[in-house]
């Protein structure tokens, strides 16, 4: 599950679409990217939160789009006349994330969704669950349609238990009661059952090598004063939490489900 690193070598064009303003780029694979910015307003830990909950999404074998680490090079910053743009892109040098791009793909429609099983609905409202991803709702879906199949894109806003260390653990035992507007919700079949099938899918071996390729670069300036090593340790041990106590935001988004039933 190694994460690749390319070089970006020609910036294409930015993507306007909320606050981090993300970018086309090309890379020296040949390969088109969506790059995410570690200067953005967000910062280094919306890339933790993509990396790891793109991985995992990918680790239980959902339509994530491949992630890989692109370096920056900040003289690209020249191809864009934008000077607030600019500026984003001198202030990322170095090392950002980035996603498959998905040319001519389409924003999900649910009055005209992609092929979705009841088994794939359900396996990405628990995914989301567990992830605490808080963008799946009909305000922001963060889905698209490519090639008449649904990919599951953006998750820096997941994890957010990293946003208040001290309160972490209560987060990573509670329900998530933003199931309760996934918008894949009214299509997905048992919750129960989708845990079934994706926890052992989780294995310790999983988690570890997902979190071990966070770079150190994005965990400097800890509020806790703890090294790389020991910040990554407390990413898999709250996620093993998560998942030895899913059963709680299971239910929850069960109840959700058949209450719409």
């Amino acid at each position: 599950m190694s994460v690749r690193t390319v070089q970006a070598t020609r910036y294409v064009t930015p993507l306007r679409e909320g606050g981090s303003v993300p970018a086309i780029v090309e890379a020296d694979d040949d390969g088109l990217y969506v790059l995410k910015f570690h200067g953005a307003a967000q910062g280094p830990k919306s890339l933790i939160a993509e990396l790891i909950s793109g991985e995992i999404g990918r680790a239980l074998e959902l339509p994530v789009p491949e992630i890989v680490f692109i370096e920056l090079d900040p003289v690209l910053a020249k191809a864009e006349p934008d000077p607030e743009i600019q500026e984003l892109i001198e202030k990322s040098g170095g090392l950002n994330l980035g996603l498959d791009f998905l040319p001519g793909s389409l924003a999900f429609a649910p009055a005209a969704p992609p092929e979705i099983t009841p088994e794939l609905a359900a396996n990405v409202v628990w995914f989301d669950a567990f992830t605490l991803n808080v963008d799946r709702t009909p305000r922001n879906p963060n889905l698209l349609s490519w090639h008449k199949k649904l990919w599951l894109i953006d998750h820096g806003a997941s994890l957010y238990f990293h946003h208040n260390w001290p309160d972490a653990d209560r987060v990573a035992k509670s329900p998530f009661q933003l199931s309760r507007q996934h918008i894949l919700l009214p299509f997905a079949g048992s919750i129960l059952d989708a845990g079934t099938t994706l926890r052992p899918m989780l294995t310790p071996e999983v988690i570890d090598s997902i979190v071990s390729q966070i770079p150190d670069v994005w965990l400097a300036d800890d509020p806790l004063d703890r090294s790389p090593d020991e910040v990554r340790a407390a990413y898999r041990n709250l996620l093993l939490a998560r998942l030895e106590n899913a059963s709680i935001f299971e239910e929850e988004a069960e109840r959700a489900r058949t209450a719409r039933v």
